[in-house]
């Protein structure tokens, strides 16, 4: 027994000797000049804060939307579906760690063996012969080229990757439920502005029918105001229609039954967060797709470690002992006692190609997964960049079209005076009041689209999952 131990120690301390030679390369994050330019703005200087820092609760103001909000981060399906991504990848990042370990197994058994008396040892034995014994086997194979420390190492940056897409699922879903929550509001504007102008119509057209009673117009005048009036009604239908839909759109989003969405309004809404972009280079850690990407990066690095490792040598450790014996009341005496050991390195020499392939496809795959990791970063500076476009534009088209409001609804107010006074054409009045409706919902969607590009501007920049 002692002999046994001391051929275990020279084993082991033989491994630990060999890796010295370490062959598999620490991770170093790759050169990427894009960080430096990534965003195309002269509008804002660059902070080290990012408005991507700011917590989505501190973010909305509005208690409905904030309320919505952490109701989809609880139910939404999507959300369950990228959790059990992660508690999958997690099991495998478990089994990675114990890679280090050496696999045990006990097995106990009885064999029976029926011998022909004619057979080399049914001439010694008298006919049969029955086995006991009870073996203890076990196997460890040393991390002498970092096989197994580069295997671990994936196994932890593919759980990470899971985690990094988790979030950005998270980023996208807060995006998507403040989205369509002020999409709600809007056509809920939208729709107040149709009702009024409907009323408005309603009215026209009594006083039209009274003007041709008068003999200032004729029946196509009132023909005219009756199809306006209808023409808004309509609307009315349309829009009640997509309300009724982008709440059933919320409702999905926050993983329950189609039903009435309390809200607020258009008017009501702000932000308690600047607009601060931050340094490109934050995006690396704020964009949960950015850092998925490069998870995967290390993924694959680490994988072509563990291909390159298999060019060399394996050092197995296996070693089994036990109980043994012809007769069951003797299996456990120390007679019965058995031992096994066997140390060895295999050196491949000839596979079919197959270590080569594999680490020429790791290789390739590495570089996949490089070119992929600079494709996510450009594609976030480019994001962020048409979001804070688009939030300048709508902030100034804003102003634009309240002035366009204001001037129209005078013009209808004036046209219809000088009309009750024959001073105006019918045709005047009916084209101020279509156009002054159609510049009061295009301002409504002007101001939605301010609110969509913070919204957007904010999950380029990588917020919603803090």
């Amino acid at each position: 027994m002692n002999s046994i131990i001391n051929k275990t120690f020279f084993v082991v301390v033989m491994a630990t000797t060999l890796q010295s030679c370490f062959v598999a390369k620490e991770y170093v994050r790759p050169e990427l000049e894009e960080t430096e330019h990534l965003y195309r703005t002269d509008n804002l200087p660059f902070d080290s804060l990012s408005m991507a820092d700011v917590s989505w609760k501190d973010m909305f103001a509005d208690t409905y939307l904030k309320q919505y909000i952490d109701e989809g981060l609880q139910n939404n399906l999507d959300i369950r579906v990228a959790l059990q991504q992660m508690v999958a990848a997690e099991a495998y990042m478990k089994q990675g760690k114990a890679g280090y370990l050496p696999s045990f197994s006990v097995r106990a058994q009885m064999t029976h063996q029926e011998l022909s008396k004619n057979s080399q040892f049914g001439s010694f034995f008298n006919g049969s012969l029955q086995q006991y014994d009870i073996t203890g086997n076990l196997s460890w194979e040393a991390d002498i080229w970092g096989k197994i420390r580069s295997a671990n190492r994936a196994g932890e940056a593919s759980y990470l990757q899971s985690v990094a897409a988790h979030q950005a699922v998270k980023t996208r879903l807060v995006s998507t439920i403040a989205s369509t929550y002020y999409q709600l509001l809007a056509l809920d504007a939208q729709l107040a502005v149709t009702e009024q102008t409907i009323a408005t119509r309603e009215s026209s057209v009594e006083t039209i029918k009274s003007l041709k009673e008068a003999g200032q117009v004729n029946q196509v005048a009132v023909d005219q105001n009756i199809a306006q009036y209808n023409n808004a009604k309509a609307l009315k239908v349309n829009l009640q229609a997509s309300i009724f839909k982008t709440e059933n759109v919320l409702n999905l989003l926050l993983g329950r039954n189609s039903t009435a969405v309390v809200r607020s309004t258009l008017d009501a809404q702000q932000f308690n967060a600047d607009i601060r972009l931050g340094v490109p280079a934050a995006l690396l850690r704020n964009r949960p797709d950015v850092m998925a990407a490069e998870y995967g990066l290390i993924n694959a690095f680490e994988m072509t470690n563990v291909a390159r490792s298999n060019f060399y040598p394996s050092l197995t450790l296996t070693a089994s002992g036990g109980f043994q014996s012809l007769e069951l009341d003797k299996l456990l005496s120390g007679n019965s006692l058995f031992a096994t050991i066997v140390g060895g390195i295999a050196q491949p020499i000839f596979n079919k190609r197959a270590i080569k392939t594999q680490h020429e496809v790791a290789v390739a795959q590495q570089e996949q997964a490089l070119l992929n990791f600079k494709k996510t970063l450009l594609t976030a500076g480019n994001e962020v960049s048409n979001a804070l476009f688009d939030y300048s534009a709508e902030t100034e088209k804003f102003e634009y079209t309240q002035n366009e409001v204001q001037a129209l609804r005078r013009a209808e107010t004036n046209s219809e005076e000088l009309l009750k006074y024959g001073y105006a054409n019918y045709l005047d009045l009916l084209t101020a009041r279509q156009s002054a409706l159609n510049a009061e919902l295009n301002v409504i969607n002007t101001r939605l689209n301010q609110l969509l590009s913070v919204v957007n501007l904010y999950e380029a920049l990588g917020g919603g999952w803090k």
